[in-house]
C-alpha cells in the first residue's frame, strides 16, 4: 500500500486552545487561487454561503444550494494546505430534524474533504449541532445577525440592542456552546454583548461586526479587498481592487482597440527549419 504525503492543516484542537489566546483568523474563499493566497495567512478559510451574493450575484444567502457549497468546498480545498476549511451548510439543508442535518453534513464533508461545517445556529439548532458532534461531525455555530434569516428579520440588521434581543442572543450562544459546537461565529452585535458572550462560553468566538472582543476575527474577502462600491460599517478596506481592475481592463480595451495589444512580445512567429 503506497503511502501518501499529508499537509497537517489546523484541527479543532488548535482552534479549541486559541480561546483567550492569540486571535484567530479567518476569512472567506470561494475558490482555488483566492484560497492559495490566503491560506498561509489564516487558521480558517470559511467556504460561506455568502458566495451567493459575492460570486454568484443572488439578493441574499436564501438561494444558495448544496451543490454550489460542494463546488466551491471542493476548490478551496485543493487551494489550500495548512488552513481549516469550513463549509456552511445552505439554507434548507439541516433545519428540518437532525437526520436530514447528519445526511448533508455527512456528503459536505465527504464530496468536499473539509474538516468542519458552520450552521446558523437559533436555539432550535442545538439538537443538530448535539447530533452532528455526537458522530464526529465538527460543528461551528453562528450568532447574532444570521443572513439565512433575512426574511424573517425584514434584512441585514445588527442584533441585541434590545433587552429581549440580547437575551435571544445569549441563548443562542448557549446552546450552541452547550451542544458541542467548537468556535461560534458572532455576527452584528454590540462590542459589551460580544464580551458577555465571549466570557462566558468555552469555546473560541469569531467576530464579524462584533468588535474586538472576541477570540478572533472573519470578513468576506472581497469586502476587504475593496471589490464592492459599498462597504459594511464593520468592514476595513485593506484594499482598494476594484480601481485597480477597472484601470487594468480600461487600459487592456484602448489597447486592443488600438491594435497595441498583442504586440511582438505576445505573438508566436514561424520557426524557421533546421534553425
Amino acid at each position: 500500500m503506497s503511502k501518501q504525503t499529508q499537509t497537517t492543516r489546523k484541527t479543532v484542537k488548535d482552534i479549541a486552545a486559541a480561546k483567550g489566546a492569540t486571535p484567530l483568523v479567518m476569512l472567506t474563499a470561494y475558490d482555488a487561487p483566492t484560497a492559495a493566497i490566503l491560506d498561509p495567512h489564516c487558521d480558517i478559510l470559511l467556504v460561506g454561503d455568502s458566495l451567493g451574493m459575492v460570486v454568484h450575484g443572488l439578493p441574499s444567502t436564501v438561494g444558495v444550494t448544496m451543490e454550489m457549497m460542494i463546488l466551491h468546498g471542493q476548490a478551496v480545498m485543493r487551494g489550500s494546505q495548512s488552513a481549516m476549511v469550513v463549509v456552511d451548510m445552505p439554507f434548507g439543508s439541516y433545519e428540518t430534524n437532525a437526520d436530514q442535518a447528519f445526511l448533508n453534513a455527512v456528503r459536505i464533508m465527504k464530496e468536499t474533504g473539509c474538516q468542519a461545517i458552520k450552521i446558523e445556529s437559533g436555539a432550535y439548532a442545538a439538537g443538530q449541532i448535539a447530533h452532528l458532534v455526537e458522530r464526529g461531525i465538527p460543528v461551528m455555530g453562528h450568532i447574532g445577525l444570521r443572513p439565512q434569516a433575512i426574511h424573517v428579520d425584514g434584512g441585514f440588521r445588527a442584533k441585541g440592542r434590545t433587552d429581549g434581543e440580547r437575551d435571544r442572543v445569549i441563548a443562542e450562544a448557549r446552546a450552541a456552546a452547550d451542544a458541542g459546537a467548537f468556535c461560534i461565529v458572532i455576527e452584528g452585535v454590540a462590542e459589551d454583548l460580544a464580551a458577555e458572550i465571549s466570557a462566558e462560553v468555552s469555546c473560541p468566538t469569531i467576530g464579524i461586526g462584533a468588535s474586538a472582543a472576541c477570540d478572533g476575527q472573519v470578513l468576506v474577502t472581497q469586502d476587504m479587498l475593496g471589490l464592492f462600491d459599498w462597504t459594511p460599517k464593520f468592514v476595513r478596506r485593506y484594499a482598494d481592487l476594484r480601481a485597480a481592475i477597472d484601470a487594468a481592463a480600461a487600459e487592456y480595451a484602448a489597447d486592443v482597440r488600438a491594435r497595441r495589444f498583442p504586440g511582438t512580445a505576445e505573438t508566436y512567429s514561424l520557426r524557421k527549419q533546421g534553425a
